[in-house]
């Protein structure tokens, strides 16, 4: 028979090793998350290719650009132009602009989204400047491209038949200031 010494030792270790168990879920939540939006496009999160799909269909959807800035980050961000039409399967490219308003370099990093959130997993990009960290020179201007296309596998969705405008928002945040 268990002493009550020995039950509280081992209610002591359960508890420790729940207390452990949630550490390491919160660690990795993080990872986790960001890996099942990847995969599922859940938020509007896009998707990456190195290459565009072979078959090009009829179907035109707006793509609308909207870019926005962290206001501690003295920069100004624009899109190169407000929208495109674009054939689903079809390459498309963008650029937006960036300048640097202050006297010293600053890096900055944007964080990208799409809208519908249900578009985000048919909206991949080839090419992009969020890919990684972008470092602006004092006064810099720079032009940063996009290359998208929309997966043709959109057309098999019937809860994305009456879409016909799909908006990319980037929002860049610094990271040394």
């Amino acid at each position: 028979m268990a002493t009550p010494k020995d039950k509280n030792l081992s209610l002591a270790f359960n508890l420790a090793l729940i207390v452990l168990g949630m550490l390491a879920l919160a660690y990795a939540s993080v990872p986790l998350y960001r890996l099942f939006c990847k995969t599922t496009g859940y938020g509007g999160t896009t998707q990456e290719s190195a290459h565009a799909p072979d078959k090009v269909f009829d179907r035109v959807i707006t793509v609308r650009f909207n870019a926005d800035i962290d206001p501690n980050l003295p920069w100004e961000f624009a899109p190169g132009e407000r929208e495109v039409k674009l054939k689903v399967g079809a390459q498309g490219f963008t650029h937006f602009v960036a300048k640097n308003h202050s006297n010293k370099a600053i890096t900055g990093r944007a964080v990208y989204n799409v809208v519908p959130f249900a578009a985000g997993s048919y909206f991949v990009k080839t090419a992009c400047f969020c890919f990684k960290q972008q470092t602006l020179q004092p006064r810099q201007k720079v032009n940063m491209p996009v290359a998208f296309y929309i997966d043709p596998s959109i057309m098999d969705d019937p809860e994305m038949k009456d879409v016909s405008t799909i908006t990319l928002s980037y929002t860049f945040f610094p990271l040394n200031m």
